[in-house]
């Protein structure tokens, strides 16, 4: 059976867990680098990461971007939307449809 997870700094990710999400609380991008693999390794269908964490380690959103599972969805922080998120969203909603429906 597939897993949720999410990972990102402490205020962000905690209410996750109420909903029954695996949390991983952290702010150093080696760290999340370490998290995503095990994620990977283990079964963890999609992956919520922080914007601002995601956008430190953006290797491995790329990496992880191509294959179906696990999906790596960028979320916004206790501190806002940096438009990361929806930027890349944007990307893979024109390379499906062929043109720019969102903006």
């Amino acid at each position: 059976m597939f897993k949720i997870a999410a990972i990102g700094d402490r205020d962000s990710i905690t209410g996750f867990a109420s909903v029954g999400l695996s949390i991983f609380c952290t702010d150093e991008p080696h760290e999340a680098k370490k998290i995503i693999k095990m994620l990977a390794e283990n079964q963890f269908a999609v992956i919520y990461i922080t914007e601002r964490l995601l956008q430190k380690i953006p290797e491995e959103y790329e990496r992880y971007k191509e294959v179906p599972v696990p999906a790596i969805i960028p979320i916004p922080g206790i501190t806002g939307n940096t438009g990361f998120g929806l930027q890349n969203v944007g990307k893979f909603v024109e390379r499906a449809v062929g043109s720019d429906i969102i903006n």
